[in-house]
């Protein structure tokens, strides 16, 4: 196990009618601006309780956050907090909304050009505080200090992190979960998967305790998928499901082992290219690197096909390849379709991506093993 310092600050309200409890987390004498996306909050009945808690407060709102959060719309949003005196943000959404609300937080006191807080990873001395209200389990970014932000106007999309806007807390209510859209629980079931899998399969250096919790964390999902896609799901496959996307990515299963993130990389860009769906795109290129990488993730591997699919029959080739077949499956049972060629994505925007990450310099995986030349494998590997 390498060495590992931890923390994870935010605090979960987790439960139904939590939602009720901002009034009770929030400090009145701070001007709040609460921001969402595209007003699915105003169908579902989550504004008018977000809006009840926060009677007496100072709040102004800011709406039209899309996915894949874009950095103009952002931009929209720092201003207002600059000429307003914003001193508290609360994101009521899923991860594009909060993930948009990080980078609002990082910029409204940064003074040098807002972009490099993503291409240069450097973030403002000062980062006004946040919460969430979460909608969509997915990205996991209510309870850690990541953000990815798009940028439509170049076709770029970049992440950045900084312990500043990890959220103060975050409510959980599953709950919200029953009038999500099938295709949208499938995407953040398919993104909470592979997130574990991003701190998961790399290389065996002796973990067993963020192993079982990952190796929980994928069962879980596994299980409760079927549950959650149905027209009327229970509650407590709702909770089981928001629990674990959450799980998924809090830097609980992380610490001392090695991260990959190849497949996350990869898949932004055919995010920004393609406008598929995030979750779309790493059901898409997981397989690809499994399959590419093969040699490098053999232990690891072998030990997820056994203990997540309980595969054991065959040589150790053999073995792989039933556990990337089942991976692939897992994701068709979602109703996610796993080609580029689904898509109408081929060799063109390959190409694109092979020669930005060849320009850019970038190496990708578990110490840089992922280069630009593997990335055209992967991708070769899903036409």
């Amino acid at each position: 196990m390498n060495n590992f310092e931890f923390q994870n600050p935010t605090k979960i309200i987790f439960g139904k009618g939590t939602i009720a409890k901002l009034k009770d987390n929030l400090f009145k004498g701070e001007k709040i601006m609460m921001t969402y996306g595209g007003g699915s909050i105003k169908k579902n009945g989550v504004y008018d309780q977000v809006k009840k808690a926060l009677e007496g407060f100072d709040v102004i709102e800011f709406g039209g956050i899309e996915p894949n959060p874009d950095f103009d719309t952002l931009m929209k949003a720092v201003k207002i907090c600059r000429e307003q005196g914003v001193g508290f943000l609360l994101a009521v959404g899923g991860g594009s909304v909060i993930d948009g609300t990080k980078f609002i937080a990082a910029a409204v006191e940064y003074k040098g050009d807002e972009w490099e807080i993503l291409t240069k990873k450097t973030t403002a001395e000062e980062c006004l505080p946040l919460a969430s209200v979460l909608t969509m389990p997915a990205t996991g970014s209510e309870m850690n200090s990541n953000a990815v932000i798009s940028r439509r106007a170049t076709k770029e999309k970049f992440d950045f992190g900084s312990p500043k806007v990890y959220p103060v807390f975050s409510i959980l209510d599953p709950e919200v979960v029953y009038s999500i859209p099938k295709h949208q629980k499938a995407n953040g079931l398919a993104d909470s998967f592979i997130h574990v899998i991003e701190q998961y399969l790399t290389d065996d250096i002796n973990t067993p305790v963020q192993d079982r919790w990952a190796e929980g964390v994928m069962k879980t999902i596994i299980e409760t998928a079927p549950k959650v896609l149905v027209d009327k799901p229970d509650y407590d496959a709702c909770a089981n499901y928001m629990w674990a996307a959450t799980c998924a990515l809090n830097f609980f299963i992380s610490p001392g082992v090695n991260q990959d993130w190849s497949t996350h990389m990869i898949g932004h860009e055919l995010t920004a290219l393609c406008g598929l769906d995030h979750g779309v795109t790493l059901a898409i290129v997981l397989p690809g690197t499994m399959r590419v990488m093969r040699k490098e993730k053999k232990a690891k591997i072998l030990m997820y096909a056994k203990n997540v699919f309980g595969i054991t029959q065959g040589s150790d080739e053999e073995i792989i390849d039933k556990a990337i077949e089942a991976t692939e499956k897992f994701f068709q049972s979602l109703g996610i379709k796993t080609r580029l060629s689904d898509y109408n994505a081929g060799q063109e925007v390959i190409d694109e991506i092979y020669n930005r990450f060849e320009k850019r310099g970038t190496v990708l995986g578990e110490h840089g093993i992922v280069t630009h030349e593997k990335v055209r494998q992967i991708l070769q590997d899903r036409l």
